[in-house]
């Protein structure tokens, strides 16, 4: 049996109120934050099994809590492996992640995170390719941070600083030179964090870049949150409506837009 070209490992949250996206709350409820992110880390899913399977890469979800993985192994896509995320804190399950993707055979390693709707399977394909000639590549996000790290093997300390700042990027890349590894950098994404990151999500539906996330944009739409930035809601061009399921096992008509005419 030959070894997986590599893997995919994406980290999420149980979506339960209270428990994520908590800097949208206030203004959002913390209900309404819950059903975004429940419908972010469907996109996320979708786009990243996709990729996963076009790039020959096994994907894993790991979870946290442990008591969600059950539910979320029944949402998510069947080529998904769900695990509980190991560690007392984020930088020790990332570690522990790329550790034990390694000890699996995978001769290449790509973590991210839920957070980034918008990240194209294609930013995905990049990372690995990227990583014949590098040993850590890091997609950066606008607020300092990255939201995917491929690597070509674990690297003790590589993770080892405070993580949920505006260094963490900086802090990476300074532990990876004092490994004396090759660092990579590709074209800066987003994550939604905050309400004032609904303007880059706006941004990205009107540049006709949101094909992948049409959940997070329906559900937008439906908790009008465009309000909170006093922005007209985008109006997409539809081709058909898609009904489906959110990581919380609720039932969404999901617009179907054009890449192309978006916006």
């Amino acid at each position: 049996m030959s070894l997986p070209r590599g893997a995919v490992v994406v980290f999420a949250k149980q979506p339960r109120a209270g428990a994520v996206k908590t800097r949208m709350t206030p203004p959002l409820a913390p209900s309404s934050a819950a059903e975004l992110y429940a419908c972010m880390l469907a996109d996320v899913l979708d786009v990243t099994a996709a990729a996963a399977q076009q790039l020959e890469l096994d994907a894993v979800l790991a979870v946290h809590p442990e008591g969600a993985v059950p539910a979320l192994a029944r949402e998510a896509p069947p080529r998904f492996r769900v695990v509980a995320q190991r560690g007392v804190d984020l930088a020790r399950r990332m570690s522990w992640a790329a550790r034990e993707t390694a000890a699996s055979g995978a001769r290449r390693i790509l973590l991210r995170g839920s957070d980034s709707p918008a990240l194209e399977a294609s930013h995905i394909a990049e990372a690995l390719c990227a990583l014949d000639d590098s040993d850590v590549v890091l997609s950066p996000d606008l607020d300092g941070g990255y939201n995917l790290v491929g690597l070509r093997a674990p690297s003790s300390g590589l993770f080892d600083h405070p993580m949920s700042t505006g260094r963490v990027l900086d802090d990476t890349l300074a532990n990876a030179r004092r490994a004396r590894l090759r660092t990579r950098l590709l074209e800066p994404s987003f994550d939604l964090d905050g309400i004032g990151d609904l303007r880059r999500l706006a941004a990205v539906r009107t540049a006709g870049r949101a094909a992948g996330c049409p959940r997070t944009l329906a559900c937008a739409d439906r908790l009008e949150l465009w309000s909170h930035l006093s922005l007209e809601p985008p109006s997409p061009r539809t081709v058909g409506i898609l009904t489906t399921g959110n990581a919380l096992g609720n039932a969404v008509e999901v617009p179907v837009e054009r890449p192309d005419q978006a916006g």
